[in-house]
């Protein structure tokens, strides 16, 4: 979402760091730059004005002129103003009493019943037994849409289309009461633009839930828009939280920088992708960090412990310091990387040197390779996978075969891996000494 920002800002923070020292008029040009990298992202123009006045204050002020890295000292306040537009993290409301009620609410299209799904599942994942309330009659499939995610999730959904949206949640309250539910999401209908209608239904299902949350579901790749969206269902509904859909997508992404600003409403959670388990709680620090190029490694080990069992991980990584480190290994690796999303959205995830030699590579590229190892080493016998030692000529043949492939690509996989078991035996005589200069 943020690719081109990230790569303007990118070139804007090199200039800064070759300088020695930085002059007002070096800082004026590169806040320029700033400021042009910004609204070119379709940040507001009044958000864009502010930060960039901020920045420039502290930049030609004590704090960098007596900085031994000025270039670095004023991305450190770029940073520090970015977090503070984005706003702080607003989690979910889980207090008072059980059952806690949230409402997903929101125009049609912007994604409010996959986010329902979504939801459910993280806070499942995080201990709550919820339920779902198909609350959309209107739209074709709707309920149908959400029993299906309920299937998938092993989350019951609450659904009757014979009666009104708000009997129905009504209902659904005073059964997750009586059943022990700790938290109800409401999947409430939509409409192609507000009208009183919806309005009117959403405050009936507000007042006779008394809902902790109501969520308003917005599709980021609509730009300034989300802004008046935003402000129109605040003026008719008391809102407590945004959720951004589609982070993923190719729009410029000023709309989750300007959002928090210029309505006040906090985010609470962004969709990353399409799976189920592609929805983050908000973060500002981690967002900047993303936006400025910095990577996010605490969202890239959050997804790796999500993904991985934690005693397989274990003897993994013992298997890799003895040197004991097999084909199935390997295999099993790769498909537990596949898990944790598209290559794209790890390596964006990836900080500082690592990050930017990451993203010149091209993930469908390597995604096609991680295909092609895989169906080699499904070819092997499991005596193969164990013992590489043992693939002669005729049995690289047969391989090759199997996997539908080249002798020559059976040799490359043989020969990458042999590279990854000197490596790790390199790591282990040395205790990790020399890294550096042998990704170098």
């Amino acid at each position: 979402m943020f690719e081109t920002l990230t790569g303007r800002l990118n070139q804007i923070f090199d200039n800064l760091r070759k300088r020695g020292k930085l002059s007002e008029a070096d800082v004026d040009s590169a806040m320029k730059e700033v400021r042009l990298a910004l609204l070119e992202a379709d940040v507001h123009f009044s958000v864009v004005k502010t930060f960039i006045a901020k920045v420039r204050e502290r930049a030609i002020g004590a704090e960098v002129s007596k900085a031994l890295n000025p270039g670095q000292q004023v991305i450190k306040i770029v940073n520090e103003e970015l977090i503070a537009t984005l706003g702080e993290p607003a989690p979910l409301n889980l207090t008072g009493p059980k059952p806690r009620v949230v409402m997903m609410v929101g125009l049609q299209g912007a994604g409010k019943t996959t986010a329902s799904g979504k939801l459910a599942r993280l806070m499942k994942s995080k201990g709550e037994r919820v339920l779902l309330v198909a609350g959309d009659p209107y739209r074709p499939a709707a309920v149908k849409q959400l029993q299906q995610l309920g299937e998938r999730l092993d989350v019951e959904v609450e659904a009757d289309t014979s009666i009104t949206p708000p009997q129905l949640a009504k209902r659904a309250v005073e059964k997750a009461d009586k059943g022990g539910y700790s938290l109800v999401i409401v999947d409430t209908a939509g409409r192609s633009q507000m009208d009183e209608d919806l309005m009117d239904e959403l405050r009936a299902i507000s007042a006779g839930t008394n809902a902790v949350d109501v969520l308003l579901v917005i599709d980021s790749m609509i730009g300034q828009e989300a802004l008046n969206i935003a402000q129109g269902f605040k003026s008719a509904i008391n809102l407590t939280g945004l959720v951004l859909t589609k982070m993923d997508g190719d729009s410029r992404g000023g709309a989750a920088i300007s959002i928090r600003s210029v309505t006040g409403i906090p985010i609470k959670f962004i969709g990353t992708g399409e799976k189920l388990d592609a929805l983050e709680s908000y973060d500002p620090s981690r967002l900047s960090s993303r936006i400025l190029g910095m990577g996010d490694m605490i969202g890239l080990i959050e997804k790796a412990e999500a993904m991985y069992d934690a005693q397989t991980m274990e003897k993994q990584a013992q298997k890799m310091m003895k040197g004991e480190f097999s084909l199935e290994d390997w295999l099993d690796q790769m498909k537990q990387m596949k898990k944790m999303g598209p290559l794209s959205q790890i390596m964006d995830m990836l900080p500082g040197q690592m990050g930017q030699a990451a993203r010149n590579i091209d993930p469908q590229e390597v995604e096609k390779s991680f295909k092609h190892s895989e169906a080699i080493i499904n070819s092997m016998t499991l005596q193969e996978r164990r013992d590489p030692e043992l693939l002669n000529a005729s049995r690289r043949r047969r391989i090759a075969a199997g996997a539908g492939m080249e002798v020559q690509d059976v040799n490359k996989l043989i020969k990458q891996f042999r590279e990854a078991q000197k490596m790790m035996k390199m790591i282990q005589k040395t205790g990790g000494k020399g890294l550096g200069r042998m990704f170098g």
